[in-house]
């Protein structure tokens, strides 16, 4: 189990399939868990797994699932204004058939490759935010995945803008599968905060303490070496390690997937971390929080062809995800929602690809929806910083919807202030 505030208990105990500490005798001294001759030290995210209450503060069964797709989706390209000339004459190359687009109104379509997610728009499970960026754009990777994740174009804030809900309103219990990060192999920074428990999940089989039967069962006597109530305050952060062990081996014995999941190279991932969060939402009514990743988004090259196939694994991917919880009968309980750090720069380059943009679309799945176009399309011709759309929604909107509307809970402590209103949801 990784948890997020800036540290992993990596040399104490780990329950991820990743490169970790084995649990030794060694480690524990070398940690401070047991020392000699001094008193041992309780590491922070110990302490906070230790004395955490049992109940779970969760305030409702909703789920909200979090899809980043990462590199910069060329946003012009997915949500395509294929009746406009202004795309046509700064994508010679790159602009898409409008006989092969997927038309949605007379103006708007969506990539050739997104079948499945133009049948729910048709049956009222898409909503497609359009134009979605901040003030000041930047332009780089790094800076503007930190102000997606921490909700904070000025860059100033420590937390990310979902551990922050999490610690301070979701769960202040610290429950191990309230928020998890799946398929990862750490804390994803919208989901990191001082105070928050995250756990990281490459696979329910490989999720168990690390080291060989020995090792492990040595753990209690090694902690029960520790003097006083430090001794039983790491017996107690075991036992919660523990539980949260058996509590995924139970999924992996009760969850079935209702429907085939894809497994083609470029789908496999996203799609074992969306079967893995279907069936923690099916087994698991404690988890609130769940957050999956594509990359491959940063098309300076080769863009149709690439991103041809992210669309199409990603496309797929959702399909069967909410096919599969639909199954279940556990589709309303569901809210998936897609971001991307940024979108791509209106004309192709000269490499057969589209370079760091700005604003992009934002896509909510789910039966609570309401489906359709959202937001004002931004200008092709009213640029922002020498070729760059404009943004016309500010993503702290959509934000606001989903912590409001879908958990809930109170928006404005979470992204310090009010918003924009945006009628997304039904419910």
């Amino acid at each position: 189990q990784k948890q997020s505030g800036g540290a992993h208990c990596s040399s104490v105990w780990s329950l991820s399939c990743s490169e970790e500490a084995m649990i030794t005798r060694r480690d524990f001294v070398r940690s401070g868990l047991i020392a000699a001759g001094t008193a041992p030290v309780i590491p922070t995210i110990l302490a906070r797994s230790v004395f955490a209450a049992t109940a779970e503060g969760v305030h409702n069964d909703r789920v909200l699932v979090i899809v980043q797709l990462a590199g910069g989706n060329d946003g012009l390209n997915t949500v395509v204004p294929y009746a406009d000339p202004a795309y046509h004459r700064a994508r010679s190359a790159l602009a898409l058939d409008p006989t092969k687009v997927l038309q949605l109104d007379p103006s708007t379509a969506l990539h050739p490759s997104l079948t499945n997610l133009e049948r729910l728009y048709g049956a009222g499970q898409l909503a497609i935010v359009q134009g979605v960026g901040y003030p000041q754009p930047s332009y780089s990777h790094f800076e503007s995945m930190y102000v997606w994740s921490h909700a904070d174009p000025a860059r100033q804030r420590s937390d990310g803008w979902l551990g922050t809900l999490l610690q301070s309103q979701l769960d202040q219990s610290g429950h191990p599968l309230t928020a998890c990060a799946l398929h990862e192999t750490s804390t994803p920074a919208e989901l990191s905060a001082s105070s928050a428990t995250v756990t990281v999940v490459d696979s329910i089989a490989s999720y168990r303490l690390q080291g060989d039967a020995a090792e492990r069962s040595a753990a209690p006597a090694l902690y029960r070496q520790t003097p006083g109530a430090y001794g039983a305050l790491f017996d107690t952060a075991l036992a919660t390690a523990q539980s949260g062990i058996s509590q995924l081996q139970q999924t992996q014995q009760t969850y079935r997937p209702a429907v085939t999941y894809p497994t083609d190279a470029t789908a496999a991932e996203i799609s074992a971390a969306l079967q893995l969060a279907a069936s923690l939402v099916v087994t698991q009514p404690s988890t609130k929080l769940c957050h999956v990743l594509l990359g491959g988004f940063d098309t300076h090259q080769d863009e149709l062809a690439r991103q041809a196939a992210l669309l199409t694994a990603l496309d797929a991917s959702l399909s069967a995800f909410l096919a599969d919880l639909e199954a279940h009968g556990q589709a309303q309980r569901v809210l998936t929602a897609t971001w991307s750090e940024f979108g791509r720069r209106i004309a192709e380059n000269g490499s057969g690809g589209t370079d760091h943009g700005a604003a992009a679309p934002m896509f909510l799945l789910g039966p609570a929806v309401q489906g359709g176009l959202h937001g004002e399309a931004p200008s092709l011709t009213s640029t922002v910083d020498g070729g760059n759309l404009k943004y016309t929604v500010d993503f702290r909107s959509v934000y606001q919807t989903l912590i409001r509307d879908w958990l809930q809970a109170d928006p404005s402590s979470v992204l310090g202030g009010t918003f924009p209103n945006l009628q997304l949801l039904k419910v």
